[in-house]
């Protein structure tokens, strides 16, 4: 699983700007204004070949006892309960408050290792400038600037070295390892809140192992359940629904997401489960975004088929082409979970995603048909050369990545990349599985002459 950095302290030390940084995007709101972040946000970002979680929160008061601060309070003490390291962040310039002993004493009594960050130390020399915040007692203060980007990267690594410390052991690879030897095909299925997830496993296992009510939010955990069907072993992961950011109010609630996305993630194949009633919704296509973004192989299951008359199935073809236009590889079967209907064709499938996902292309073959498919239509001109593609080798597994080499790959255009995707698919028969096409430029010799 990946590590979760939780970054914590009172309101406008620039916690959100941090966030941002981290996971280089701008998904948190930032202004010159004090409790502007409320709610937890959940981020992916990478150092390196290391991948890890980080969550922004709101400004902290453990002494609030009434109205929003106390919501936002309850918030942050989820986000430090979730997180494998607590990044306590303080204001270099404004210096130490009573608020940030108020947090400090929370956060000692927690066996959690955490690191003090002190923000918007750009331009400021020598260690005196923020040696008061030592007297916090949680150990050294590490100056960064998130504005700027000064001194993030050896904060993370840091906090990922102390992790490490921690915790020598690598369980998630370890457990990774055996799963793999054993031959253990981890399956999460996902989905939002209500659309039978719970229900399916519990008609797959022919027992009511899982609860199962009309209400969404019934599941609030990541649950795994062994099986083993026809020889196959496998892990059922039931999911907690990801429902929309506006549309979650418990606390214990939040606490689930982040399980949830660790679970797609550590998964080998993702069933992503809709409610054929409620056509596809944004939601359903952030949880498929998701599942392709960490490369996962996946299958679309439109649970409640039978509740449809005919013109509603034709609505929601609709619905999926537009919708969910980026998972045309993956296979799509209609059930009723509560019916048991539908259901055996789901098995080939999710074998079929996994071997896809799998897949070994020598590179001979993918060669050939590089070459084969540049001489059925060439890359178009990009400025004064073409893109010339010499030859093909594999790159890596789950998901299947293909390395293509030549000179002025960077003009390739995206259409030409979907054809060569195209191709590769047709040739492997690669269904369910994202497959990543990366394209490397050799050096120009004369380039200096």
């Amino acid at each position: 699983m990946k590590p979760v950095l939780a970054l914590v302290g009172r309101p406008n030390v620039g916690k959100s700007t941090l966030y941002n940084r981290l996971t280089k995007t701008r998904d948190a709101i930032v202004a010159d204004l004090p409790g502007l972040t409320r709610d937890r946000h959940y981020g992916s970002a990478r150092l390196g070949k290391r991948e890890f979680i980080v969550i922004d929160t709101g400004g902290f008061e453990p002494r609030a006892e009434a109205g929003i601060y106390r919501e936002m309070a309850k918030q942050t003490r989820q986000a430090v309960a979730e997180a494998d390291v607590v990044l306590f962040v303080l204001d270099a310039r404004a210096g130490l408050s009573a608020q940030d002993h108020d947090i400090a004493d929370y956060l000692r009594k927690l066996a959690k290792p955490c690191l003090l960050v002190a923000n918007k130390a750009e331009g400021m020399q020598g260690q005196a400038q923020w040696s008061e915040f030592y007297e916090l007692g949680l150990g050294e203060v590490l100056p960064v600037s998130a504005a700027h980007g000064q001194g993030v990267r050896d904060m993370v690594e840091a906090a990922l070295d102390r992790l490490a410390a921690a915790a020598p052991a690598e369980p998630s690879a370890a457990s990774e390892a055996d799963a793999e030897a054993d031959g253990v095909i981890r399956l999460a299925v996902a989905g939002r809140p209500n659309v039978g997830k719970s229900t399916l496993i519990n008609a797959w296992l022919g027992e009511e192992r899982l609860v199962a009510f009309d209400q969404p939010g019934t599941t609030r955990d990541a649950i795994a359940v062994p099986f083993e069907r026809n020889g196959q072993k496998f892990e059922l992961i039931d999911t907690a629904g990801l429902r929309r950011k506006g549309r979650v109010f418990e606390a214990v609630e939040k606490f689930s997401v982040v399980k949830t996305l660790q679970a797609i993630e550590g998964a080998h194949v993702v069933l992503l489960l809709l409610d054929a009633s409620q056509g596809v919704t944004e939601q359903d296509a952030h949880i498929a975004g998701f599942a392709l973004d960490c490369g996962r192989a996946v299958v679309v299951a439109l649970n409640k088929w039978d509740s449809l008359d005919s013109y509603q199935r034709q609505q929601l073809q609709r619905s999926i082409e537009s919708r969910l236009a980026f998972l045309k590889f993956a296979s799509m079967h209609t059930i009723s979970a509560l019916k048991r209907q539908g259901l055996a064709p789901l098995w080939p499938a999710i074998a079929q995603a996994h071997a896809s996902a799998h897949k070994k292309m020598p590179t001979p073959l993918l060669t050939r048909i590089l070459q084969e498919s540049v001489a059925l239509q060439a890359p178009k001109r990009s400025g004064m050369y073409r893109p010339k593609m010499r030859y093909a080798h594999q790159g890596g597994m789950n998901p299947p990545v293909v390395v293509i080499h030549g000179n002025s790959l960077e003009g390739v255009s995206e259409s030409y990349r979907r054809f060569l995707e195209g191709r590769f698919r047709k040739a492997f028969d690669l269904v369910g599985a994202p497959l990543r096409i990366e394209f490397k430029t050799a050096a120009n010799p004369y380039a200096e002459q």
